[in-house]
């Protein structure tokens, strides 16, 4: 029996237009619509992709009875809010990271899921970029041995962004190191505790109140004898753009390299010490995907390199992650089922890095994630 296909309106086109050819050609979806404030980029996208359904109205777009799901694309201070909304009017939700900036918002988030029935995604690339789905296979398959560590950063230039970044807490856009390192064993943050590094300059120092110019968060692991590392940087730190995502087990290690582009370093234990280390082209994973949508894995929606937004070509095109992104969310809603990260598990992701803040201003204070964030 063929599956009903999902209606989905897309919201916000900077970033959001990379996923309008991935949604048209999922054999489980139907792009229905497209939402963005201006109202001449709007139809310049909607022209070119031939989207007829357009709004420069959040809420009215919600009115609409033909969505079933909207996939969030805005500025960050937006997530929580749009997505409350969306879920109120009965929409399933996918939200491009983070899902909220204040612990009350995804605890609103969760609740409304659990009352409303519905499914929401926290559209977190890296734990569905090649490199995260390389390391997944090799735990899967038992090839790391025990896990005993885990660490993860990202580092990156802001500098040029759009005006609420300035002077933003790392921690508060952390969901790129604290996902991979709670997602490869699917596990759960129980406490965590944070340090500032250095000073940003005085002037970004008023819009939130943080001078840290990095900060770097320990996270102990649920129910597990596993704790993990991660750190961010966001302003006057020299450093490429890297999202770096290492597991070190028993039997092997897997290593980010130190420039972006580079091959991973796989260590295996036992081998005589010149042998220990070794490159390794990580494989791509577009067999796990439906046929229509593989090519999204290794080509951007954007050919032009001037038309590309500036996430995806600081962030290397996001290991391939958007086609399986989307395919996630489709399945999910088609079968229901739950999506990773869910509502609770993208609430415990976003809410580390809310919490490893508040632990940096108290000096590194240990704080636990609330119950919300944590599986029943």
């Amino acid at each position: 029996m063929e599956q009903r296909r999902i209606n989905v309106a897309i919201a916000g086109l900077g970033f959001g237009a990379e996923f309008i050819p991935i949604y048209q050609q999922h054999p489980g979806a139907n792009l229905v619509a497209i939402c963005q404030r201006t109202r001449s980029r709007l139809d310049e996208i909607g022209d070119a992709a031939g989207i007829q359904k357009r709004y420069t109205d959040y809420d009215e777009m919600l009115l609409d009875p033909e969505i079933d799901a909207v996939h969030i694309n805005t500025p960050i201070p937006d997530h929580g809010i749009q997505s409350i909304k969306a879920l109120k009017a009965g929409k399933h939700v996918a939200c491009t990271v983070p899902m909220a900036t204040t612990v009350e918002e995804c605890e609103e988030i969760v609740r409304l899921c659990k009352e409303k029935g519905l499914t929401y995604m926290m559209m977190e690339t890296v734990v569905y970029s090649r490199e995260f789905l390389f390391m997944k296979e090799l735990y899967d398959n038992g090839e790391l041995g025990k896990v005993q560590f885990l660490k993860a950063s990202h580092q990156q230039d802001m500098d040029g962004w759009p005006g609420y970044w300035p002077g933003l807490p790392p921690m508060y856009y952390a969901t790129h190191c604290v996902g991979p390192v709670l997602g490869l064993l699917r596990s759960e943050a129980e406490y965590v505790s944070c340090f500032g590094s250095g000073t940003i300059r005085e002037d970004m120092h008023g819009f939130y109140g943080s001078p840290y110019a990095v900060e770097t968060t320990q996270i102990k692991l649920r129910n597990s004898d596993l704790s993990a590392h991660v750190y961010r940087s966001l302003f006057d730190v020299a450093r490429q753009y890297r999202e770096s995502f290492e597991v070190y087990g028993s039997l092997k290690s897997v290593e980010w390299p130190l420039i972006e582009g580079k091959p991973l370093v796989v260590h295996t234990a036992k081998k005589p010490e010149p042998e220990i280390p070794g490159e390794v082209e990580c494989p791509d994973f577009a067999k796990l995907l439906p046929e229509e949508i593989r090519r999204f894995t290794t080509k951007g929606v954007y050919d032009a390199d001037e038309h590309q937004h500036l996430s995806f070509a600081q962030g290397g095109g996001h290991g391939g992650s958007h086609p399986h992104l989307v395919h996630a969310f489709v399945k999910a809603l088609q079968e229901g089922t739950a999506p990773y990260p869910d509502a609770v598990q993208s609430a415990n992701i976003t809410c580390v890095g809310i919490l490893a803040h508040e632990s940096a201003k108290q000096g590194g204070k240990i704080i636990y994630l609330p119950a919300f964030t944590l599986a029943e």
